[in-house]
């Protein structure tokens, strides 16, 4: 990538500890994963700012990742989880600490469902947070009406998610693309979510992300997706810099996508 961006951002990443109970229905339950473990991997990326992201495997109990935080500084932004039950001086709270959105996970262990979306999107809209969403996106043609009409802005993660991998040309891809054109922003990341390649290249996924590309650079960010959860074989550092080099093969893209669209969106 040649000379180190300042403001290079990983936009999804998790902390694990054990010292923090795991949720009633948690279906990942990773070993523990320190914000010192990430530092070597941040190192490796040459990112220098991070988003954490509350993972499954603790629910509504959002203390881990705060604490994450809270250790990283400033250069920290957080996504938490939350119901529509929230108090307001949590929002308040969460604010003040860096968190910039709720995440919604809509796959087996996720804390909090769909009747809660639009009510939380409203709740979180004043703050100007977003609503990061996880689904297979199979199901988006039929949710991409309710998701356009959310209060506060979208952001769908891993390339869409498609459980399995779809091709850039057809239908479920292009209700992907519809939210695009309607303002959501797509993460690119985890394409092991959606393909498995022993050799981390992810070929059809790829595709997908060179048709967003095209389409819609300033709608797009970049995840290392740390410490790959649930994956028994997860890339190393350098498949994920070989893969963003090929997401992202010039200085301007990489600029945009890496610096410019998550210092916006997360208010760095």
């Amino acid at each position: 990538m040649g000379a180190a961006l300042s403001g290079y951002t990983d936009t999804h990443m998790h902390v694990y500890d054990d010292a923090y109970p795991a949720a009633t229905n948690a279906v990942l339950r990773p070993p523990n994963a320190s914000v010192a473990d990430y530092a070597h991997i941040q190192d490796a990326l040459g990112t220098n700012r991070v988003v954490v992201v509350q993972p499954t495997t603790y629910g509504l109990d959002n203390r881990c990742q705060l604490e994450a935080m809270a250790r990283i500084g400033p250069s920290a932004r957080g996504i938490m989880v939350l119901d529509a039950n929230v108090e307001d001086s949590t929002l308040w709270t969460y604010a003040h600490l860096g968190v910039r959105g709720a995440r919604f996970h809509m796959l087996p262990g996720g804390a909090v469902g769909w009747d809660h979306l639009a009510a939380v999107a409203e709740r979180i809209a004043p703050f100007g947070w977003h609503i990061q969403l996880q689904l297979d996106g199979h199901e988006l043609a039929a949710r991409k009406a309710q998701l356009q009409t959310l209060a506060c802005p979208l952001v769908i993660d891993h390339v869409g998610r498609f459980m399995g991998p779809v091709e850039p040309d057809s239908e479920p891809f292009s209700a992907l693309l519809d939210l695009v054109d309607a303002g959501a922003h797509v993460k690119l990341s985890a394409p092991y979510e959606s393909a498995k390649d022993p050799h981390h290249r992810y070929e059809v996924v790829t595709r997908c992300v060179k048709a967003l590309v095209e389409r819609a650079p300033e709608q797009l960010l970049w995840a290392s997706n740390w410490p790959h959860p649930g994956q028994v074989d997860p890339p190393l550092a350098n498949d994920l810099i070989n893969l963003r080099d090929q997401w992202l093969p010039t200085d301007t893209l990489r600029q945009q996508v890496l610096v410019d669209n998550p210092a916006m969106l997360y208010d760095f």
